[in-house]
Formats: structure tokens, C-alpha cells, sequence
């Protein structure tokens, strides 16, 4: 068994260093929508999202943030 200290590689990018962007915040006027990540080639696959409970949804594949506009609060489908 080998018990050491293990070398970090310092020729691979951080990816803790690496700036990311902050999701997309939408505002909506239904409290069930449809996220397909913008669809084509770099989308995901569609899927329904309610806002009934809280006003807003994260989409669990981009991110996205989806919040019910003030006000606003008709069905979806």
C-alpha cells in the first residue's frame, strides 16, 4: 500500500478559478412553462415547469431561473 502525498498537476486548468455565468432570469406571466434550453443543438430536452408553489423555478438542466411576473398568475396548460 502507498500512503504519500499525492502531486497536483499544475498543467490542467482550475475549474474553481473559472469565472461562470450567472443563470438567466426570466419573467413570465403563466405558472407552468415549457424550458428547452433554447432548443437546436445546444438545448436539452423540453420539459414542464410549475411556478404554482413558490412564484419562481430553477429548470434542473440550464438553470434558467423563471419567475412569475408581479401580478401575473394565469394557468398554463
Amino acid at each position: 500500500m502507498w500512503i504519500g502525498v499525492t502531486q497536483q498537476r499544475t498543467d490542467l486548468p482550475s475549474v474553481m478559478n473559472t469565472p461562470t455565468k450567472p443563470p438567466e432570469t426570466i419573467e413570465v406571466e403563466q405558472t407552468t412553462i415549457a424550458c428547452d434550453g433554447d432548443g437546436g443543438a445546444l438545448g436539452h430536452p423540453k420539459v414542464y415547469l410549475s411556478l404554482a408553489e413558490k412564484g419562481r423555478v430553477e429548470c434542473p438542466y440550464c438553470d434558467r431561473l423563471f419567475t412569475l411576473k408581479e401580478g401575473a398568475g394565469g394557468g398554463g396548460h
